[in-house]
């Protein structure tokens, strides 16, 4: 190689003196491309305490995967120093400009690495990078990590708490999020009253205020509740609607298999003998009207028109809904308090146990339940996070510890400012000649 060929490269990885590529060897049939970088110094400053001037102790043979060169893999290789201080009498491995110590990856591929991994399924990642996942996993809780130590949290004001699976049997971790900047701030495993307590304190480390939090918008877990009320008394609770809306759904599937189980006779007088009716009723009473296609249309004209305690059900379902909707139309707090109260006596005489018990529910929550009906404010951002986050453990086929968990969705829904940033740019035209792009 000449050494044009050699300063070019020198130039492209963005090395400084003492470092220089000192050769290039391309082999085709391997598929790779290797880079001997060389350091001629015979002194430089000690990495331990700072000394200028140290000399050179031995070198170490070393070697880092970086960016791919045109469609070739490839490598850096340097024999790094060792400085012999005399200052503090120790002997350390100097620093190079190019990876952090202790990785077989350059700085670079480390950031690709990190960006492919905020929008596909880790091992995907791997995959491309042909390198091993568990690599990978190493890499992202280390800059989630040094991300998260600098993250700042002031002026936290409305956050919301929800749960999302980690794992089949009941395994659960907490997410906390800003609903006003629409990030992650927290998760933490478990779905107890000590979270909110976690929570608060994390707070604290990135310069958050627990007393500035003025409202908190979560589902009606009791555990919560209590966390929210022991750790911050100052915050207003209001129930998310998708929630309240979710348990009157639970409930009306409850009545629904009850009575196919205990009346099924009832049921095929009221809809027909044809197996595809009552399954279109199935559907139709947990979707919208306007979405029914003829065969759930059908079904639930001939339901309305029974004596079925599905039907009851389904009207009572309804019935909630038109009150949410009659609340954020009419804006006013007495107004929605009275159309609720009016709904829980109804549903406290329909002699169907699940909607009894969920007017018991929204009885002894009712203040918090009214506040979620008028201020706008709900968690379905959280739930479209926790559906996203759903979705990518699927396409991994789960995660193998919390901890990557953890790391995967602060990576994807925090938000964190001093991640490494992708090396994947766009150039700047050139200032002379005519590109042609072809299709």
């Amino acid at each position: 190689m000449s050494i044009a060929v050699e300063t070019l490269f020198t130039t492209a990885l963005g090395l400084q003196a003492p470092w220089i590529v000192s050769k290039v060897e391309l082999d085709t049939a391997k598929r790779r491309i290797d880079f001997e970088v060389s350091c001629d110094a015979k002194q430089l400053s000690c990495p331990a305490c700072g000394v200028n001037g140290q000399g050179v102790h031995d070198r170490i043979k070393r070697s880092w995967r970086h960016l791919d060169f045109f469609q070739f893999e490839a490598w850096l290789h340097a024999e790094v120093p060792r400085v012999d201080c005399s200052a503090c009498g120790k002997t350390t491995q100097a620093e190079v400009p190019w990876a952090r110590p202790g990785s077989g990856f350059t700085l670079l591929f480390e950031a690709l690495a990190l960006s492919l991994c905020q929008s596909l399924p880790v091992a995907q990642a791997a995959a491309q990078l042909r390198v091993a996942s568990k690599r990978l996993w190493r890499r992202i809780e280390h800059y989630v990590n040094i991300a998260r130590g600098r993250d700042e949290m002031t002026g936290v004001r409305v956050i919301g708490i929800d749960e999302t699976s980690l794992k089949k049997g009941h395994q659960y971790v907490t997410v906390v999020h800003d609903l006003e900047a629409r990030r992650l701030l927290f998760v933490t495993p478990g779905r107890d009253h000590e979270t909110v307590a976690a929570f608060k304190q994390e707070l604290a480390m990135h310069g958050g205020v627990a007393d500035e939090i003025k409202h908190v918008c979560m589902d009606m877990s009791a555990a919560y509740a209590k966390g929210v009320t022991e750790t911050l008394p100052g915050a207003q609770i209001s129930y998310d609607r998708f929630h309240v809306i979710a348990l009157a759904n639970a409930a009306m599937d409850e009545v629904r298999r009850e009575e196919m189980r205990s009346q099924p006779k009832a049921v095929r007088a009221a809809l027909g003998e044809d197996r595809k009716a009552v399954k279109a009723m199935m559907w139709g009473m947990r979707k919208n009207p306007v979405s029914w296609t003829y065969h759930q249309t059908n079904s639930m004209h001939w339901l309305q028109r029974s004596n079925l305690k599905s039907a009851r059900a389904w009207r009572l379902k309804q019935a909630l809904r038109e009150v949410y909707r009659g609340a954020v139309v009419a804006n006013c707090a007495s107004k929605a308090k009275q159309d609720l109260m009016g709904w829980i006596s109804w549903a406290s005489r329909c002699r169907l146990e699940p909607f009894k018990r969920l007017a018991d529910t929204l009885t002894q929550r009712l203040p918090g339940v009214v506040r979620g009906m008028l201020d706008g404010r709900s968690n379905a951002y959280v739930e479209a996070m926790n559906g996203m986050l759903q979705q990518t453990k699927r396409a991994a086929r789960g995660f193998r510890t919390v901890t990557n968990f953890i790391a995967i969705a602060y990576l994807r829904m925090a938000k964190l400012k001093h991640l490494p940033s992708s090396p994947l740019r766009a150039a700047v035209p050139r200032e002379y000649g005519v590109t042609r792009h072809f299709a």
